[in-house]
């Protein structure tokens, strides 16, 4: 079992994340500091554009937004390692991590899709998201008083952005903290996967082991957390069954660590480059929300997501085929000019800020006003306490290589 984070990473050590000419050009070191004037020529040259290897990519709002909802792009488990596996490239890694997932929410089409969500959204509620705000606010605080304490400066992904949506998740979930040091190493395997399948696979089978008997104390001695209340749907209607309660509860606890990360990491970085936005937030610090919102379609974490064609569908007046793979550049529609006033400036009070970050439609991210509560508190706290914030002189910022992702090694802070 694997997040959709993990899956992407299995894909890149496959070699499948190759398609053609967009993402020969993306791999660059011009495109990987800055995708979004690439983004621009595909939408004005080819917005459904076919590559040599035969997938699609598509850059504009409308399009991008109607493939979302349309089943005839399917994210089935099944139809994805066919699609990829017509490609070439050693499936070993995409193959056997999708097997662990199980069929849950991120690799299953309606109806089973919708049957899986209904019985995760009665636990994941969003009263219980906002009920998390004090939690979060003490977590983030601790990290920075910890962070501080240490020095005058800091990586901002490794002292706050990654540790805290793990600690969070472990609120969440009921994870005792004498067993978190565990899970925060199988976390770190996870996020290695291309380095060696084996000792990742291992790393999965535990966390699953761990897992399972924590559904099992669960069970016996209910409290209140999401695996208790996953645990609850079991006396309901269309209950989940023990194998997708496990992978249920694997896919919520993983699937936003990542994308939580970066969206507080690449929103800090978008802040400290428009000084006139930070100022703004410094004078009004009720405008976090709508800022939040735009961090996210500024610079969005995930920059693309993969469908493959179930049924031929017409897009853009091409027409995609059964069987193909279609890239969807959520990062793209989010700098669309049609749909966006301005679209490169950052405006943290932009109105009508429907961007896609989060996905749209069936498979709309559950996790995603979680991250988004998450970034709102960690942002707001550092713009708050530091009001000397700054990026280290001389800092070089790298970022990963996966153009699917847009996600920096390290954002080092002075204060």
């Amino acid at each position: 079992m694997t997040s959709t984070e993990t899956l992407d990473e299995a894909r890149s050590a496959a070699g499948l994340v190759r398609p053609g000419d967009l993402a020969a050009a993306l791999q660059t070191p011009e495109a990987r500091r800055d995708p979004y004037p690439f983004y621009a020529r595909m939408r004005h040259e080819s917005p459904v554009h076919r590559s040599p290897q035969g997938m699609w990519y598509l850059t504009r709002y409308a399009d991008v937004e109607a493939a979302l909802g349309d089943l005839r792009l399917s994210n089935d488990r099944d139809r994805m390692t066919r699609a990829y596996g017509a490609l070439g490239g050693d499936l070993k890694a995409f193959s056997r991590l999708t097997d662990r997932l199980g069929r849950v929410m991120t690799n299953t089409d309606p109806p089973e899709h919708a049957r899986l969500r209904k019985l995760a959204n009665r636990a994941f509620t969003a009263r219980r998201v906002e009920d998390l705000r004090d939690g979060i606010q003490r977590i983030v605080d601790r990290l920075v008083d910890e962070a501080v304490a240490a020095g005058s400066s800091m990586d901002l992904i490794e002292a706050v952005a990654s540790p805290l949506p793990l600690s969070v998740v472990c609120e969440l979930f009921g994870i005792p903290p004498e067993d978190r040091p565990q899970v925060k190493s199988w976390f770190r395997r996870l996020g290695r996967l291309s380095e060696d399948i084996d000792k990742s696979e291992a790393a999965i089978e535990q966390y699953e082991e761990y897992l399972a008997r924590l559904v099992r104390r669960r069970r016996a001695d209910p409290g209140d957390d999401l695996v208790s209340a996953l645990v609850a749907t079991q006396a309901q209607d269309d209950r989940l069954t023990d194998s997708e309660l496990l992978s249920t509860c694997f896919v919520l606890i993983t699937a936003g660590d990542e994308t939580t990360t970066h969206l507080v990491g690449n929103g800090t970085l978008a802040l400290l480059r428009h000084p006139d936005q930070l100022a703004r937030l410094r004078e009004d610090p009720a405008l976090i929300r709508t800022a939040v919102d735009e961090l996210a379609r500024y610079d969005t974490p995930t920059q693309a997501i993969v469908r493959v064609v179930a049924e031929e569908v017409e897009i853009g007046g091409q027409t995609l085929r059964e069987g193909e793979l279609a890239y969807l550049f959520l990062a793209a529609t989010n700098r669309d000019p049609e749909r966006f006033e301005d679209p490169d400036r950052l405006d943290l009070s932009r109105p009508g800020n429907r961007h896609l970050s989060f996905g749209n439609g069936p498979h709309f991210c559950l996790g995603g006003p979680l991250a988004k509560l998450q970034a709102e508190v960690a942002i707001g706290t550092l713009v708050r306490r530091l009001p000397h914030l700054r990026l280290a002189d001389g800092a070089a910022l790298e970022w990963r290589p996966n153009p699917l992702q847009r996600r920096l090694n390290a954002l080092p802070l002075t204060y």
